[in-house]
């Protein structure tokens, strides 16, 4: 007899509460093994692929792609057992098909979690179940043997009263949902009526027994922008009156399509940079120092690497490489820039490594990739490592662990093609350098007017740190390395 396993969103680790679904990477019915990738997230800081800690046949998804569910929801449920005893689960998908999700609480309450959040539990007489091989908060190696429940016969006939519990249980994940008996299961059509203030009980749902699918609310929104008629209401929650048709000469009132206001949720890494910023702007007293260089030499030396040949000859250094690299050399003769503030013991914590981040803009939005031990690379190590950050954060694969750290930042908005910018702290790092777009203008050199390549450079800092003395340094020490590259020849 196959036991049925509800499988959670776990832990992933760093303080995240939640994670958005963003592609299911299996279909109900599908055999999985232990530690196969199911379904891929995104987090606040990186989209990760979750793996299922059972081996078995999916019997239910929970959610749809786009839809965010807290730590500890259900994610899916496995049938674990012999092949022919797989045959009487019921399989359903809550995450595809609207509806479903009422079932798939169904075969839950009727065979069983099984597993809740322990490990991959028992066996079916034999033993126990083969365990997870990878370490997930609440499931993990060698957990516990759960907590055995029989499927009884006549529990596979799922009474209507269990689908109403678990279309409650599936609504009750959003604490907001609208009550009463709307024919709706999916929070994600929830969400979406409540954003365009959309009453799901004057929708005739289009779905299996009337049921109200993210079509029938999409085209709602779609009439009424569109100023069309009013959607025709169900007849067993509206009163006939409402329903009726409207006499000649008279009009139903009709929200301008002007007058709609887009909401867009603050969650995934929009939101966590949300929240890190507004952070930083209410704990950190920041100030900006700027300088314009003379960044002529500084290109021209880096036209000398990338084209040399023979022995001298290797991968190709950008100018964010270099300019990390000046970076490290700069704090290490003004350490103060690299350290942090410990607001409970008050005091200022300088911190040995240089964990270098830079700004990386993406299709998800603003990331910050760290380069780990930038202090003890070279340009060429940093430049490697900043293309694969740099790819990796392109196609959306960055971990936890290479967005947290940094110790400073080196922010590189001249690709924006803007001159110059007073960035703000990622906190809880003390500083960042903001690098403009280099372009010829016009500069005296050696007295006399000539067209140069010139770049603005701008240090916003924490003044609790250091002073400007210091902070000016910092800068004065950057400029000198970008118009005479020469000067870092000391350092290395």
């Amino acid at each position: 007899m196959p036991q049925v396993f509800e499988f959670k969103l776990p832990d992933l680790g760093e303080g995240l509460t939640e994670a958005e679904i963003v592609r299911w990477l299996v279909e109900v019915g599908d055999v999985v093994a232990i530690d196969q990738p199911v379904v891929e997230v995104e987090t606040a800081k990186a989209m990760v692929e979750v793996p299922c800690p059972y081996g078995g046949v999916v019997t239910a998804r929970f959610g749809e792609e786009g839809t965010e569910l807290p730590v500890g929801a259900p994610l899916l449920t496995v049938a674990v057992g012999s092949e022919g005893a797989l045959g009487p689960v019921g399989l359903v998908d809550s995450g595809s098909g609207s509806g479903s999700g009422a079932e798939a609480g169904s075969v839950v309450s009727a065979v069983g979690s099984g597993a809740g959040s322990g490990g991959a539990g028992s066996g079916s007489g034999s033993g126990e179940a083969e365990a997870s091989g990878n370490v997930l908060v609440g499931y993990g190696t060698g957990a516990p043997v759960a907590r055995r429940r029989r499927v009884r016969p006549e529990a596979m006939a799922v009474p209507a009263a269990a689908h109403v519990t678990a279309a409650a249980a599936v609504s009750a994940a959003v604490p907001d949902a609208v009550q009463g008996p709307v024919a709706v299961v999916s929070p994600l059509v929830r969400k979406l009526a409540r954003q365009h203030d959309l009453d799901l009980r004057q929708l005739a749902g289009s779905g299996p027994d009337g049921l109200i699918l993210r079509a029938d609310v999409e085209s709602a929104i779609r009439a009424l922008t569109e100023g069309a008629a009013a959607v025709t209401p169900t007849s067993a929650s509206v009163p006939e009156s409402v329903s009726a048709v409207q006499p000649s000469g008279t009009s139903v009132a009709q929200p301008a399509a002007s007058s709609a206001v887009e909401r867009i949720p603050l969650r995934g890494v929009r939101g966590a940079v949300a929240d890190k910023l507004a952070r930083s702007r209410r704990e950190i007293p920041d100030a900006t120092c700027w300088v314009d260089a003379d960044a002529t030499e500084l290109m021209a030396a880096r036209s000398a690497m990338n084209s040399a040949g023979g022995p001298a000859a290797g991968p190709k250094v950008s100018v964010l490489a270099l300019l990390a690299r000046i970076c490290t050399a700069a704090l290490a003769r003004f350490p103060e820039l690299n350290s942090t503030v410990d607001l409970e013991a008050r005091e200022i914590v300088r911190l040995p490594e240089v964990h270098l981040g830079f700004a990386a803009q993406t299709e998800r939005g603003l990331v910050v990739p760290v380069v780990r031990d930038a202090q003890a690379r070279n340009a060429e190590s940093i430049g490697a490592e900043i293309a694969r950050l740099t790819e990796a954060a392109r196609t959306g694969r960055l971990t936890p662990a290479e967005l947290t750290g940094g110790t400073f930042t080196l922010n590189n908005y001249g690709v924006f093609g803007v001159d110059g910018s007073t960035p703000i702290i990622n906190h809880p790092e003390a500083a960042m350098l903001g690098v403009g777009r280099i372009v010829p203008k016009p500069w005296v050199h050696e007295g006399e007017l000539a067209v140069r390549q010139v770049v603005q450079l701008s240090l916003t800092f924490d003044h609790r740190v250091c002073d400007g003395g210091t902070a000016g340094g910092f800068l004065r020490y950057v400029a000198d390395c970008v118009e005479q590259p020469a000067v870092l020849l000391r350092t290395l």
